[in-house]
């Protein structure tokens, strides 16, 4: 569910964000979206970081998959006692990162999110209502 979430929030950022560059200088001024450890980072630097996580994430993903897949297939010459012992210290592994996977890809989304939200505001800022007359 956080990687479904990850990807619609950086797809809907990709969408909206037309003119990244409004984003210099701009940083961070929103409750749920994180600083960065030295402070100095607009969300323009945030962007290109964002973007660039991205694909590392899908890739990650297919390799993790293609791993699983040939793994499975290698695994099946060891005795029962021994992989009994293996599975459980397996599952004990992938429980604690996937945890952890979950924890990053809940705050890439949360930054994720922000960054869209204020970019939005920004829009708002620099053109004139629709609602409102023009003369």
């Amino acid at each position: 569910m956080a990687m479904e979430q990850y990807f619609s929030a950086t797809q809907k950022m990709e969408q909206e964000v037309m003119f990244p560059s409004l984003l210099r200088g701009v940083f961070p001024q929103e409750k749920g979206s994180a600083s960065a450890p030295e402070g100095n980072t607009d969300l323009y630097e945030r962007y290109q970081l964002l973007k660039a996580i991205k694909p590392m994430v899908e890739k990650g993903l297919a390799s993790v998959t293609d791993q699983g897949q040939s793994s499975a297939d290698t695994d099946t010459n060891s005795s029962s006692d021994d992989s009994d012992t293996m599975d459980a210290e397996l599952e004990e592994r992938l429980s604690h990162h996937l945890a952890g996977l979950q924890q990053v890809l809940t705050h890439l989304t949360r930054d994720t999110n922000a960054l869209t939200r204020r970019y939005s505001q920004i829009l708002e800022q620099i053109s004139p209502s629709e609602g409102q007359p023009s003369w």
